[in-house]
């Protein structure tokens, strides 16, 4: 049993029709089987500290962030040295990068946003990404 309700809500006073979906519902797709393939999923994963680290190569990552709240975050990386190389120039005030979209975001000078992060800009060009040891 998923809790799903078929039926409106007893404070409802609109007759819903028989083809129109139910108030906060989606045409077509059955929430009941949504639950089912989400519960089927985390019952087959096992996550274990050995499978949720990474593993670290010899060649850097095709994309890589600075800031721990980024999706591209990767502490093992940033510990071991990456080096970027932009436009045939050493930069070393890089924020993320991505190889292959070739682009870099660096800080835009001491400016904050609201939240205290700083602003950066997006430049485009040739990026090779390199470890230093």
């Amino acid at each position: 049993f998923c809790g799903h309700r078929k039926t409106p809500s007893p404070g409802s006073h609109k007759r819903a029709s028989p083809t129109s979906p139910a108030r906060g519902e989606v045409r077509g797709v059955d929430p009941c089987a949504a639950n089912r393939h989400l519960r089927r999923m985390s019952e087959e994963s096992e996550f274990t500290a050995e499978t949720a680290t990474p593993v670290v190569t010899d060649t850097p990552p095709d994309r890589l962030a600075a800031q721990p709240r980024s999706p591209f975050y990767n502490a093992a990386f940033l510990e071991r040295g990456v080096g970027i190389r932009f436009d045939g120039v050493e930069r070393n005030n890089v924020d993320e990068y991505c190889v292959s979209e070739g682009w870099v975001k660096v800080a835009a000078g001491n400016s904050r946003d609201r939240h205290g992060q700083p602003l950066t800009i997006k430049l485009k060009g040739n990026v090779e990404a390199y470890f230093r040891s």
